[in-house]
């Protein structure tokens, strides 16, 4: 998902200046005003190499608790140029998950043919010499494919795509916000809709594509307790569930949202830790204006076992509370 910030004009023209010249080592980005802004150029010293300057220029703009992006020229051939987000634990919430977002964005807007390799850091030592041959090494182990074995694996994975029916697309939500969500998502989310006989959808995240798939899932329970027990008790989902009741004798089908984040699912990636919170709008926007969906109440809870029936009829009625008239006593006498 992307967040809807963009490149600012004085970032386009720093990072034209970075490409025009050699001599400019790196160029610091930070987001301000809802825009990615250039904070510095860095400018390398004659002969020095790119381990001294990360040393040098780098090392003391890291800060232990400051997210920030980094563009460094490291290639002397073209793409020249990687791409690193800078994302430490201790920096305030909002903060990482805007700049865990808009990396891609950053990239898109100012070319990705510049760009040769990306990194994602959350910690100094990542950006050290040592930190970045680590990340080279680790690179390095992924073994090399023949042309033959590429197109192999391309054959391979479209195969698949198309026995799972889950092409993907992407539903642009505004100018600068787009959301890819996997095609049978889509056709799950408006079958709900249209009321042709499904009362549930569930929804996950692909770390890898960053973009909304189907959770396969034939259920249709009939009451919350049974709902319960088909979401995912250790990962995050978005549920959407028409909820066939009777209340005071009234039949009702409304619709519900259920965003759930397990606790235990603390222990995963940060990155895609991130990704749960800033989806969720875009999941609830992508069901009204692809599907016709608005759901009467949404509930957000970390474990799905938190949810019950009487907490969901007491949402959707309410007891209305009925005040008394307060008699002003009678006068002595009368």
């Amino acid at each position: 998902m992307q967040s809807g910030i963009s490149a600012s004009r004085e970032l386009v023209s720093q990072f034209n200046d970075l490409l025009a010249s050699e001599d400019q080592f790196g160029l610091l980005i930070r987001i301000k005003s809802e825009q990615l802004q250039p904070v510095q150029l860095l400018k390398s010293s004659p002969g020095s190499s790119f381990e001294s300057n990360v040393d040098s220029l780098l090392k003391p703009h890291i800060k232990p608790n400051e997210a920030l992006y980094i563009i460094l020229r490291r290639y002397a051939s073209t793409p020249a140029l990687v791409a690193v987000t800078y994302v430490p634990d201790p920096a305030p919430v909002r903060e990482k998950m805007l700049f865990a977002s808009t990396r891609l964005t950053l990239v898109r807007d100012l070319g990705s043919e510049h760009f040769r390799d990306s990194l994602f850091a959350t910690t100094a030592e990542e950006l050290s010499p040592a930190g970045f041959k680590k990340h080279d090494a680790h690179i390095a182990l992924e073994a090399p494919l023949t042309e033959e074995e590429r197109s192999l694996g391309d054959v391979r994975r479209a195969e698949q795509e198309a026995g799972r029916g889950t092409g993907t697309r992407e539903i642009h939500l505004s100018k600068n916000l787009a959301t890819p969500i996997a095609q049978d998502a889509l056709e799950a989310l408006k079958d709900l809709g249209a009321g042709n006989g499904r009362s549930l959808v569930m929804l996950k995240i692909n770390p890898d594509s960053e973009s909304v798939e189907l959770v396969p899932d034939n259920s249709t329970p009939g009451s919350i307790p049974e709902l319960v027990r088909t979401i995912s008790p250790t990962e995050p989902r978005f549920t959407f569930y028409r909820f066939a009741h009777t209340q005071n004798g009234v039949e009702s089908s409304p619709l519900l949202f259920f965003y759930t984040c397990p606790s235990n699912f603390s222990t995963k990636a940060i990155k895609f830790r991130m990704m749960y919170p800033l989806m969720k709008r875009a999941v609830l926007t992508i069901a009204e204006k692809e599907a016709g969906l608005q759901p009467e109440k949404k509930f957000e809870v970390e474990d799905a076992s938190e949810i019950t029936e009487q907490g969901v009829l007491e949402e959707l009625h309410p007891k209305v509370e009925v005040k008394k008239t307060f008699n002003r006593p009678k006068r002595p006498g009368r």
